[in-house]
């Protein structure tokens, strides 16, 4: 079980992980230069523990603590108890959610392992919007995708942010980057089976719900909100395809438009 160790000072050497997180996502001194992963509240603690990701310790006042109750049962790592003012003071902003949580990163599946039995797959070009990331993980566990494929300038899933926004579904949804150039890469995808499908909102794209794709093995393109995909992975793609709107609506949220696509693509 965790231990509940008190901490009176916001200064103690012990609450280093969690200082000043504005600016945690970046740490030199971690591989990569990528920080620890970092949950907020009660719900995504909760699936941060019970992912793959070693916790390192935990943060927070004790209600919060109380309320996680059993969840601390299947870890040995200490649990720092403060009161909300020093611990506003050890992370630099105030956290009206009560409890933190770091741990390391863990390690990332292998291409061909997350494709292999796969069913529907997100791949994402340019996805750099942390908030947005974090919401088409969430949809995406929701929606039954199986595993998330990391393209081109996209940000990294593990940012605070993005665990945030995600409820913790990031934790629990398997992502990796995908190997080789780009967009070559998407050729290996098709020979293990996917139908590659790139979603734009051009109107000479097939609609969704009539493209065939229900049911099948499918690779999902997704490109950022604004410029959407670029021309080389448009061409790569097996077929294009659009979600229907009204007039005077020229595209969705990145999010949402993956949301009714894995909807559709997903339920025959």
């Amino acid at each position: 079980m965790a231990s509940l160790i008190p901490v009176a000072e916001a200064a103690d050497p012990r609450l280093d992980d969690y200082r000043d997180l504005t600016t945690a996502d970046r740490r030199p001194d971690r591989p990569g230069g990528r920080g620890l992963v970092i949950a907020e509240g009660v719900v995504v603690v909760r699936r941060l523990i019970a992912s793959p990701f070693p916790v390192r310790s935990l943060l927070g006042v004790a209600r919060r603590f109380d309320e996680l109750g059993a969840d601390l049962d299947a870890l040995d790592v200490p649990a720092y108890v403060t009161d909300a003012a020093t611990m506003a003071e050890a992370v630099g902003f105030h956290l009206n959610r009560g409890v933190l949580a770091v741990a390391d990163r863990a390690p990332r599946p292998a291409v061909d392992d997350l494709v292999r039995d796969a069913r529907l797959l997100a791949v994402l070009e340019g996805v750099n919007d942390h908030e947005n990331l974090g919401a088409l993980f969430r949809n995406a566990a929701a929606l039954g995708v199986d595993g998330v494929l990391l393209g081109p300038r996209c940000s990294d899933p593990l940012y605070r942010r993005s665990v945030r926004v995600s409820m913790g579904h990031v934790l629990r949804v398997p992502f990796t980057e995908l190997d080789g150039p780009w967009p070559g890469a998407l050729d290996g995808l098709r020979a293990a089976g996917l139908r590659v499908a790139a979603l734009t909102p051009a109107p000479d794209a097939l609609p969704l719900s009539g493209s065939g794709l229900a049911g099948q093995r499918v690779a999902l393109l997704l490109g950022a909100e604004g410029p959407g995909l670029s021309a080389e992975a448009m061409a790569a793609a097996d077929l294009r395809v659009r979600i229907p709107m009204a007039a005077g609506v020229d595209s969705l949220n990145v999010a949402t438009a993956a949301a009714v696509a894995f909807h559709t693509v997903g339920h025959p």
